[in-house]
């Protein structure tokens, strides 16, 4: 057995070359200052913590420079063990050793971190030892309330602390303590969680981050936390409780693709045009291997909806195109459908029974399908999963979209023709990423014509407001309603449409999404083997199918035959122009209600701010609604799919 002596010289050596790291890669070596790193501490409000353990891996610093070069930035020591130094460090560990140390460090916690304020060495020989957590009398320095990332997940972990007292679960992102509350089925209200679900936590955490030992180091940007979350997206949290690290481990290896994408930010790759055929040098090989469907084997395909086809517009629609895929490919692909209600027994119990049918594509055509959707990908890796939604990166589940807003660039010029007292009306869905755009690309059309034009936008998600009485109070006579017409007791109000002196409506034109076409697209790449050859591609992102008008899938429908043909050259000018990629709204100046977007001169916005924006042109009229403003089942829709902004765009609402 080593003396503490020989213990002090294998930690120094530990030191020693981690100070050498530390300066190659031009970095402090030394010990981080809370005092060099927060000015005017002793000016910041204070909280006594009390005593308790605390995670040694979150001690990183002492609290004044008086120490700090006298250990490496791992804490083991630097200096000599013949100094006064070296001697006190031996006879802690001596201690530690034959004793086992009792007094608790005092420590300043700042931002989740600890910092030692006395009891240095102590945290020198216990982090040497390889302990887990320390005793501590804990004293919170907090930092001053602001909109900085860092400082709201700071304040979101408060409120998770007031219910747990659990300093190891530390996230990257915001919101996620709420997330992982809803899993477990509490809340984050400061009332304290029962004993049993705060050891059900630790328990699991603890063989998580057991579990995840082997692959932590591959790595590089998300927290232990953060995969802990991801995990329980996938398997569910009840699964987790009871599972082991060896069991955690194999789960983590079955998604271990999703962990890359999240690591790497979440990054989407967007296929913007169909890629039919696998990219390949030697296409012999591919004919070897590639499967072939015909009559006596077709591609199974089931479409699973969130609703009822006969009520739901949206549903209605890919329901269509789900016939028209079968038309497409008469005897190859087969094709199911099954109307769900959203619990996810029923999910289950489809999926399942479509697994023992031989289904290898499963389609859900709606983002909150998307929780449900993951984790049967994961149980189920031989089906292929899709959801159509644009913001969510997975890499189990494939999403797709289309893209909207060139239509509705279309039908923002061909508005404003129309239209006799610059005035249209706009009634969108929901405030989620990618409807934004088509709001703006809208607005941006009417005003590339009119440049007197207004929009005047309303929703058919909000709770205390009903779209029809705002375009009749406004007295709006060309609007763009609902994309699609109701499948029960339908009526003219969907499309651009005008409303005349009588209030009775003509349809002008309709967005047309045509689902049997992009189908048909994506069953193709599957005929042709071309659908895992993109995964390879995609170099750990998620991939988005954002197809438009060049793909055939985006199209406007003009209906009123009295529409000039000097505006029918004019929309198809415009069409023509974007199926070729040489005229896009959102190309050129930009400006909100608030100001200036972007310069004339500057590129075009990036798929991935089209997708995000959060603003309003300034030829808008109204606002982005506030969360809380929306029903129930849009709430479920946005938190799903995402929502850009809340409440915080400017304009008036009239």
């Amino acid at each position: 057995m080593a003396t503490a002596l020989e213990d002090y010289a294998k930690a120094r050596k530990q030191g020693q070359k981690e100070q050498q790291k530390a300066m190659s890669e031009d970095s402090n070596p030394y010990l981080p200052a809370l005092d060099n790193i927060v000015e005017s501490r002793t000016l910041l409000k204070e909280e006594n913590v009390g005593t308790r353990e605390i995670p040694l891996p979150q001690v990183v610093g002492t609290v004044t420079v008086g120490r700090q070069e006298a250990f490496a930035r791992n804490f083991m020591p630097l200096l000599a063990a013949d100094t006064e130094f070296g001697a006190k460090w031996v006879r802690v560990m001596d201690y530690q050793t034959t004793e086992g140390i009792q007094d608790a460090v005092k420590v300043v916690e700042y931002m989740g971190k600890f910092y030692v304020l006395e009891g240095n060495k102590r945290v020198s020989v216990m982090k040497y030892l390889e302990m887990p957590t320390i005793l501590a009398d804990v004293k919170r320095v907090l930092p001053p309330v602001s909109d900085q990332k860092e400082v709201v997940i700071y304040y979101e972990f408060l409120k998770f602390f007031k219910c747990t007292a659990i300093y190891d679960i530390l996230f990257s992102e915001e919101g996620s303590y709420q997330k992982l509350a809803e899993a477990m089925g509490q809340d984050l209200n400061n009332i304290p969680w029962d004993d049993d679900t705060i050891m059900d936590l630790k328990s699991a955490y603890l063989n998580f981050t057991k579990g995840y030992k082997s692959v932590e180091n591959k790595v590089k940007t998300i927290t232990t936390a953060d995969a802990f979350l991801l995990y329980i997206d996938m398997f569910k949290y009840e699964t987790i409780v009871k599972a082991t690290a060896d069991e955690i481990k194999k789960g983590i290896n079955q998604i271990w693709g999703e962990i890359e994408i999240a690591d790497n930010g979440n990054q989407i790759a967007f296929s913007e045009e169909p890629q039919l055929q696998k990219k390949t040098v030697i296409p012999i090989i591919d004919d070897i291997f590639k499967k072939t469907y015909n009559e006596q084997h077709p591609l199974n395909v089931l479409f699973l909806y969130n609703g009822d086809v006969s009520v739901s517009r949206w549903i209605n629609g890919h329901e269509k195109g789900r016939k028209e895929l079968e038309e497409a490919f008469p005897g190859v692909v087969r094709t199911l459908a099954c109307d769900l209600k959203e619990t996810e027994e029923e999910f289950e119990e489809a999926v399942e029974a479509a697994a023992g049918d031989g289904v290898e594509l499963i389609i859900t055509t709606s983002p909150v399908q998307m929780e449900y959707a993951l984790r049967a990908a994961v149980k189920y890796p031989n089906i292929k999963f899709l959801n159509c939604s644009i913001h969510i990166s997975h890499e189990a589940v494939r999403t797709y979209y289309g893209k909207m807003y060139e239509a509705k660039f279309i039908l923002g010029a061909l508005a404003a023709t129309l239209s006799t007292d610059h005035r249209i009306g706009y009634v969108s869905t929901y405030p989620i990423c990618g409807n934004i755009a088509s709001i703006n690309a809208f607005a941006i059309g009417a005003s590339m014509v009119d440049p007197q034009a207004k929009v005047y936008l309303t929703w058919s998600c909000l709770k205390d407001e009903y779209w029809r009485e705002y375009i009749k109070e406004n007295d709006l006579k060309i609007v763009s309603g609902p994309d699609l017409i109701r499948p029960t007791r339908a009526d003219n109000a969907y499309g651009l449409f005008k409303i005349n002196d009588n209030d009775e409506i003509t349809n002008i034109a309709v967005p047309e999404w045509k689902w049997g076409k992009y189908y048909e697209l994506i069953v193709q790449k599957i005929l042709n083997g071309a659908w895992n050859a993109e995964t390879d591609e995609a170099k750990g992102k998620a991939i988005n199918y954002w197809w438009g008008m060049s793909s055939g899938v985006i199209d406007v429908n003009i209906f009123d035959e009295n529409i000039s043909y000097a505006t029918l050259k004019l929309i198809s000018g415009i069409k023509k122009a974007i199926s070729a990629d040489l005229c896009n709204p959102f190309d050129g100046e930009l400006r909100s209600q608030s100001g200036k977007i972007k310069e004339a001169h500057t590129p075009r916005l990036s798929n991935e701010e089209i997708i995000n924006m959060n603003w309003l042109a300034d030829n808008v009229i109204g606002t982005i609604p506030a969360f809380d403003e929306l029903t129930e089942g849009a709430q479920k829709t946005v938190k799903a799919n995402g929502m850009p902004i809340v409440g915080s765009a400017s304009g008036d609402k009239e």
